[in-house]
Order: C-alpha cells, then structure tokens, then sequence
C-alpha cells in the first residue's frame, strides 16, 4: 500500500510538471503566431508585444527546471521515468529557445521597419515557412503529450520541408541582393529572419527525437532516417 501511495504522488508530480510544460508550450506558441504576424503585417506594437512575453517565458523555465530538480532528488526515478524527467527538461529548454527566435523574429522585423526598406522586401515569401514551423512545432508537443512515436516520426521528416524553404528563400535573397545592392543591408536582415524560422522546425525535430528516447529509451540524435524507423519498428 505504501509503495502504490509513493506512486500516486509521482504521477501527480509527473502531470504536474508536464502540464507547465504545456503551458509553456502555449505561451511560446503565442509569441511565433504574434511574430509572424508582426512579420506579415511590419507592426511594431505586435513586435514589441513578443518581446515583453520574453521575461515570462525564462521565468517559467526556470521553474520547471527547479521542480525537476526536486522530483529527481526525492523520488531517485529510473529507467522510463528518468528518461522521461530528462526529456521533459530538454523539451522545456527547447521551448525557451523558440521563445528567443521569436523575439529574435520580432527585433528583425523592428529593424526592417526602422530601415524604411520593408515595402519593397520579400518578406511575405516568409510567411509559408514561418506557417510551417509553427505547426511542426504544435504537432511536437501534441506528440509529447502522448508520447506518440509515429507522430514523433511523421515530424522528423516533415522538418526537411522547412529546410527546403529556407534555402529555397536564401537563393531568392541573393538574386534579390545581387540586383540592387541597396537592398544588401536589410535583405541582411531578412536571412537572419529566416534562419530563426527555421530554428523553431529544428527546436520542434529536437522534442520529436525525445519523445522516442522516453518511449524506446534510444538516442536518435544524429542519426540517419532509416536508422530511426528501424528503432521504430
């Protein structure tokens, strides 16, 4: 009876954690769907916005990092749950990160605006890719959620499709850049735009990789695609 009693409260601990984690996820979610629109749409009060989020979201990284710490320290979890509090920690500080491409998204876009050049920048080509990322990045938590390894997997691949765009648009900018050298100094700035999009797909392929680490307790960072379903199978 003790021992169901000890598990009881380590579940409870468990969701406890996993819920802020949701709700970290949430709230970074927020800030990409507010810096793209503040890309979409040049606004620099939904930049501004982004950016004051920023304080929260460390704060709550922090906290889920302590609670971890403690769950750890009294209950000396193993195989499975382990692996599951150290997911749970790397997810968390995944999400920060995508908190700080998107306030890195809504300080290039502060910079386009202030260039006076943002009319006449391809800035909406941007907008499929930033779509993209944000929804790969709302599978991986659903996925985590679930601990679901196919949905993990179907994440993994359809993170190539970010990669596609991103070069894709990078090609486009140095045509873009090579016919009007004006241009160079905020097409700058767009790249760097882009490659924060493109780091939220990365952060998302990150939780999707653990999410098969807690479920097959098997590392596949790193790892070639063929080798991930063979874990899979």
């Amino acid at each position: 009876m003790p021992e169901k009693h000890l598990s009881t409260q380590f579940d409870s601990e468990l969701n406890g954690v996993s819920a802020k984690v949701m709700e970290l996820g949430g709230l970074v979610e927020s800030q990409i769907r507010q810096a793209i629109y503040a890309l979409s749409h040049f606004s620099i009060e939904v930049s501004n916005q982004v950016t004051s989020n920023e304080a929260l979201v460390n704060a709550m990284e922090v906290d889920i990092d302590r609670e971890l710490s403690s769950i750890i320290a009294r209950r000396q979890p193993t195989a499975r749950d382990l692996r599951l509090l150290l997911a749970i920690s790397k997810t968390t500080a995944n999400l920060e990160r995508v908190g700080d491409e998107a306030e890195k998204i809504a300080r290039m876009v502060r910079s386009i605006i202030s260039s006076g050049s943002h009319r006449s920048l391809p800035a909406s080509e941007l907008r499929m890719a930033a779509d993209l990322a944000s929804g790969l990045l709302r599978k991986a938590l659903d996925a985590f959620a679930r601990l679901d390894t196919a949905a993990a997997l179907s994440i993994l691949k359809e993170d190539d499709l970010i990669d596609q765009e991103f070069n894709g648009f990078v090609r486009k900018l140095i045509t873009y850049m090579m016919e009007d050298p004006r241009m160079i100094s905020p097409s700058l700035d767009l790249l760097f735009l882009a490659k924060a999009i493109e780091r939220i797909g990365d952060h998302a392929k990150n939780i999707a990789e653990f999410i098969i680490y807690v479920v097959k307790g098997e590392d596949v960072r790193h790892t070639s695609m063929e080798s991930i379903e063979s874990v899979l199978r």
